[in-house]
């Protein structure tokens, strides 16, 4: 389904006109569509029937608390990086046995949390990380469910700031480690190794690579059973990208995850993957609100009342997210859509041919559901923007938005 999408006129989110968000709850602000998510992880959702397997939802591309609760009303499970993310989940109402716990530098405390809590498992990706994990797991009692996450040495053919699979990157073991790591925690008492696991990259396009490295930790997996080692899960990870430009078609979900099912069934593995892109990218857009117009050196520039503390990626990683008028129109000019913060890198758009918008009049920036509010900050001491859920024909804001006092709770003169 369509998360926004122009009727009369008007962008709307279902049945809600986004400019009546806009005036209500004042910009910048997040909107999401609630429908739109629960479609997207039902399509995994269905792809997966029959078969043993678990989706765990990834908390970094989106964590609020509304979002997960949703989510985990579907029946997701959650992959977290952190203690806070773990956190998030169980505050959702996301179950702890359904949550996988990733990340090269987990802490001792976050172990401990994770442990005492009851988690599904941990990607581990060091044997450093092993005989820590395995020591906290003795001191509390516990037997620690270990999957080893691998480094299949795929290139993910996407930005080098989020590929992840290959060996020159600081996640996972080598593929050619993997067998005698396993062979040294045999005589680690608080771990036990239950699956592999691996992650490629994120904003993936074409999922060939993916379906490449599937076939990779498929054979381990084999490899590693003939060694007597119980693997029973295997865990692909995420990395599904999306449409970020007009014109441009994504992966579809059902279709990658069906080709995902097909190298795996058989292998008697539960499968296991870790979506967050693909679920809530295309399902949010940043609202803001144009302050002035200016010419300047021969370029024309529409200045917002967003910046790049509120949507970072395209100061980052030069991404590129559509720039939307809440009331259609055909006319446009070719300006730099730009905020309010002192550098020359807050931008959202430049040299593009943009909906000629004045002061006063909102835009929407689009597929920014995914790593936009989770990415932001209080540079140059602004308040965080607030976030809306939209469900049908109702909308609530999930986050307020900061105030000044907000800025500075905790700090002391």
């Amino acid at each position: 389904m369509r998360a926004f999408e122009y009727r009369g006129g008007a962008l709307h989110s279902g049945e809600v006109k986004l400019e009546e968000i806009a005036r209500a709850v004042g910009t910048p602000c997040y909107v999401y569509s609630g429908d739109a998510i629960r479609s997207r992880f039902e399509e995994y959702a269905g792809a997966f029937a029959g078969m043993p397997h678990l989706i765990c939802y990834a908390v970094k591309a989106n964590g609020n608390l509304a979002v997960l609760r949703l989510l985990a009303g579907a029946g997701a499970g959650f992959d977290i990086v952190s203690g806070g993310e773990l956190f998030r989940v169980l505050r959702a109402g996301g179950e702890a046995g359904k949550t996988v716990f990733s990340g090269v530098g987990k802490t001792e405390k976050e172990i401990a949390e994770a442990l005492e809590a009851g988690i599904h498992s941990f990607n581990c990706e060091s044997a450093g990380e092993l005989e820590v994990l395995s020591a906290v797991a003795e001191r509390l009692g516990k037997k620690a469910p270990v999957a080893l996450r691998v480094n299949p040495d795929v290139d993910a053919v996407t930005h080098p700031y989020i590929s992840t699979g290959m060996r020159e990157h600081k996640f996972g073991i080598a593929m050619s480690d993997v067998e005698g790591i396993c062979e040294e925690a045999r005589g680690l008492k608080g771990i036990e190794i239950r699956g592999v696991s691996c992650h490629i990259g994120s904003q993936i396009l074409d999922f060939a690579p993916m379906l490449e490295a599937a076939e990779r930790m498929v054979e381990l997996a084999v490899r590693l059973r003939g060694r007597r080692f119980a693997i029973g899960t295997l865990d692909l990870g995420g990395g599904l990208g999306i449409a970020y430009h007009a014109g441009q078609s994504g992966p579809r979900i059902g279709e990658f995850a069906r080709a995902l099912r097909g190298k795996i069934e058989g292998s008697g593995l539960e499968v296991m993957v870790e979506p967050g892109r693909s679920i809530v990218g295309e399902a949010g857009v940043l609202l803001t609100r144009v302050l002035y117009r200016k010419r300047s050196g021969g370029k024309e520039f529409a200045i917002v009342d967003a910046a790049m503390n509120d949507l970072i990626r395209p100061a980052l990683y030069q991404a590129h997210h559509e720039i939307l008028a809440l009331g259609e129109r055909k006319d446009t000019a070719r300006a730099d859509v730009v905020g309010p913060v002192c550098e020359t890198g807050d931008f959202f758009a430049r040299n593009r041919e943009i909906p000629d918008v004045g002061p006063g009049e909102y835009v929407a920036l689009a597929s920014a559901g995914a790593y936009g509010f989770s990415q932001s900050s209080n540079y140059n001491s602004r308040p965080r923007a607030a976030e809306v859920l939209v469900e049908g024909g109702k909308w609530r804001v999930v986050r307020e938005r900061e105030t000044y006092e907000s800025l500075v709770a905790g700090e002391r003169v």
